[in-house]
């Protein structure tokens, strides 16, 4: 579809995983796209940092075989998936304190039959949690992993009558790792959705890829190439004061006091950002009244550098009990003896400083590997808006792309795609509302050549 010469460029305002994609999926149509970025940097919240001499990400991301729309995508900027991904079957090993660690690992069956072997064999809990489990995930499949009315995973997981046990060691740390949301407040919809997705329909949706590069390196930016080498720019450094909007239509947005004109925009910024920008509108106060409901979770990644001779055993491993949820091993990375410490979710932890913060974990980590020495160095990368929270009824509060102001679009993982916060969801959001500007950009041509 070639462009007309004489549209106006679309203006995507956010170089976040949504509005990368947003832009690249516009560029893949030939129809002129402006990418816009407030920072030096794209990636927004799943970036490639600097501290000290450590080149890191700003948090430890991991991406699951499920994530359809950010695989497709990266094949269709080039991006060979064995190149910037290590896939490798669902296996999760939780350490506990004076027992027994909790071992969930999938065979090489079909789904939902993985799910099912993989529940009756978990290692560490009693043949009756066993059993208990297995029954649940049948119910789940049977209602096709979709719950009509909305209540906490806590009340759902009693509902079901699961165990403390159960709950502790496998559905707890399922849930905060997947929705950045604790038990009591989590929504069941939300993480029935996530589950559904993983388990219900290929096997290899449950499969972990952890990236083998930066996450800068993964799609910023050979999308940036994409998108510059279809006609498209990248601007970095350039903030968005205002949206520009006349009889109901968005023209232009300001930058810096000067006005860009444009018919079409996809505002691709956290759903805070969002917010300020809608908030001036009329026409958009619903919206911003149904979006001011929504919560933020924060992430912590503690690094710590011990000897390049250690090493976790395994690229991934959990942790119950503790303030440390998971350790990563950055040897894969090259990075030998980095040890990457995730804090996910809300807690005491958030009020204290680095050096305690730091104490508390290598304290958590020389308990349950006394044969490592101390670690020399260490870093903390906090993340007080890492995602929104995914509470009870949150899907309510959460905005579709299409907005009341004609030529404006919403895109971000906060926007209403059932998911929780996940790169998926703000993939999956930025090409949604690129495909909408896009079959109207076909309707357009088709009405004019039909008036030929």
């Amino acid at each position: 579809m070639k462009p007309d010469p004489e549209t106006k460029p679309v203006i995507v305002i956010g170089g976040g995983w949504a509005g990368i994609a947003a832009a690249v999926e516009l560029a893949r149509y030939d129809i002129p796209v402006i990418l816009l970025e407030s920072a030096k940097q794209l990636g927004g919240r799943a970036r490639s940092v600097n501290v000290d001499e450590l080149h890191v990400d700003n948090g430890q991301h991991m991406l699951l075989g499920a994530y359809e729309s950010t695989l497709d995508l990266l094949r269709k900027i080039g991006v060979n998936e064995s190149d910037v991904l290590q896939r490798k079957p669902l296996s999760l090993q939780w350490h506990r304190s004076g027992k027994k660690p909790v071992s969930l690992n999938t065979p090489n069956l079909p789904a939902p039959f993985h799910l099912a072997w993989a529940l009756l064999t978990l290692k560490g809990l009693s043949l009756r949690d066993r059993l208990s489990a297995l029954r649940f995930a049948r119910q789940l499949e049977k209602n096709n992993f979709t719950l009509d009315d909305d209540c906490s995973v806590a009340d759902f997981l009693a509902q079901h009558h699961q165990s403390p046990a159960l709950i502790h060691a496998l559905w707890e740390p399922l849930c905060i790792g997947a929705l950045n949301t604790h038990l009591h407040e989590a929504s069941a919809q939300v993480f029935l959705r996530t589950l559904g997705d993983s388990f219900s329909h290929a096997r290899s949706d449950s499969d972990l890829l952890l990236t083998r590069v930066n996450l800068g390196s993964v799609f910023p930016k050979p999308a940036t190439d994409y998108i510059e080498t279809h006609k498209g720019s990248v601007r970095l450094g350039q903030r968005t004061n205002a949206l520009c909007i006349e009889n109901g239509r968005i023209t232009g947005i300001t930058i810096d006091n000067t006005h860009i004109a444009t018919n079409e925009v996809i505002l691709a910024t956290p759903h805070t950002t969002t917010l300020r920008l809608l908030r001036p509108h009329d026409l958009l106060q619903e919206t911003c009244q149904q979006m001011a409901r929504l919560q933020d979770r924060p992430i912590c990644t503690i690094y710590l550098q011990f000897d390049k001779t250690v090493r976790l055993g395994r690229w991934l491993h959990g942790s119950l009990g503790t303030i440390s949820q998971w350790i990563f091993d950055r040897g894969l990375y090259g990075q030998h003896g980095l040890m990457a410490v995730v804090v996910s979710g809300d807690g005491d932890h958030q009020h204290w400083d680095n050096q305690t913060l730091c104490a508390q974990v290598a304290a958590e980590i020389a308990a349950q590997y006394p044969q490592w020495p101390a670690p020399q160095s260490q870093q903390v990368i906090r993340e007080k808006r890492a995602t929104f929270a995914s509470i009870v009824n949150v899907n309510q509060h959460r905005p579709n792309a299409k907005t009341a102001v004609q030529g404006l679009w919403l895109a971000g993982d906060y926007t209403n795609t059932y998911l929780p916060a996940t790169l998926e969801g703000a993939v999956r959001s930025g090409r949604y509302s690129a495909q909408q500007i896009i079959t109207s950009h076909r309707r357009q041509r088709h009405q004019q050549q039909e008036k030929i």
